[in-house]
């Protein structure tokens, strides 16, 4: 049996974009063990793949703000013991970057990624044992597969599946049909006015459907409370982890986000939804998921509306959007 060990960490919507390469790999070599390196924080979307066997986690983040710690240290040496326990025939980088490269050359077996020209940080390319070009100005998706296309030496394939499954129990009761608004965001610079929200939550609150308002920090809690003030019967659920949101997202009419890993899993899990780009370009980290997403930039909460509804006709349509 051939093994294969995916490194991309992070972020939140840079995993959702690795995982049709995951898919296609597995189409590739259908009998491989497919193993990810993935942050902590990120865990639950390679779990969520129905073809990763292992999932590897790993703490960067939290381990810069305490390499004093004796508990970081164990931590990192039981990483590199889990990393370390198999040899792979293809360890491939999809990230690019410096720190996901010294990650791919801590495991054993051929390391993959790509060339200095092609990837974010140049200097990540000195660590791999086989570099490929990989076209830029091209969506992450189509980069991260055509890497993965290269790296096992097969034809690319037109088809692009996530691979993700979001099974179990709905983390929330909704006795009505809702719509998940995602206006969480680690960039100031890719939120949308709170007033637009509120106008299209009152606009499908008047179509019958009900709306949730995730959080993830205090900071975003305050917004999502904010906005839902304004907009009938609006849900401002407790904290959940990223499976939780998966369920959610899942079983939910219709979504709409800005440019959030969350708004991508969306699209990822085959959920209608529209993506509302304000500072960053659709056309490299849009949502790329067929028929049932819309991309809009500089959109107001008319044309939002107006998006979701074409979005959703492909499925059953939210009341008062078909």
């Amino acid at each position: 049996m051939r093994r294969l060990l995916f490194v991309k960490t992070s972020s939140l919507g840079d995993v959702v974009h690795n995982c049709p390469a995951v898919s296609d790999a597995a189409r590739a070599w259908p009998e491989a063990a497919i193993d990810w390196v993935v942050e902590e924080a990120f865990a639950d979307v390679a779990a969520m793949h129905a073809r990763v066997r292992r999932v590897i986690p790993v703490a960067v983040r939290r381990w810069r703000g305490a390499l004093w710690s004796a508990r970081t240290w164990q931590e990192i040496g039981a990483f590199r013991r889990a990393l370390r326990g198999e040899r792979y025939d293809r360890v491939i980088d999809t990230q690019g970057l410096l720190k996901s490269a010294l990650l791919a050359r801590a495991a054993r077996g051929e390391r993959h990624g790509m060339d200095a020209a092609s990837a974010r940080e140049p200097l990540a390319a000195r660590f791999y044992d086989v570099r490929h070009p990989v076209t830029k100005g091209q969506h992450a998706v189509e980069r991260n597969r055509q890497l993965v296309a290269a790296a096992l030496g097969v034809p690319p394939v037109a088809a692009c599946d996530y691979g993700l499954r979001a099974e179990g129990a709905q983390p929330l009761e909704m006795p009505a049909p809702y719509a998940v608004l995602l206006t969480i965001t680690s960039r100031a610079d890719k939120l949308w006015p709170e007033e637009k929200w509120v106008e299209l939550g009152r606009r499908l609150a008047t179509d019958g459907v009900r709306v949730v308002l995730p959080w993830g920090s205090d900071e975003e809690k305050a917004r999502a409370e904010r906005i839902a003030s304004g907009v009938r019967d609006a849900v401002v659920p407790r904290r959940m982890r990223v499976a939780e949101l998966a369920r959610l997202l899942r079983a939910a009419k219709g979504v709409a986000g800005v440019d959030t890993g969350l708004t991508h899993l969306a699209a990822a899990l085959d959920v209608p939804a529209v993506g509302i780009y304000t500072s960053t370009q659709a056309r490299l980290t849009g949502l790329h998921a067929g028929a049932r997403v819309r991309n809009l930039e500089g959109a107001d909460a008319a044309a939002v509306h107006a998006a979701l509804a074409d979005a959703t006709a492909e499925r059953a349509p939210l009341a008062g959007l078909a």
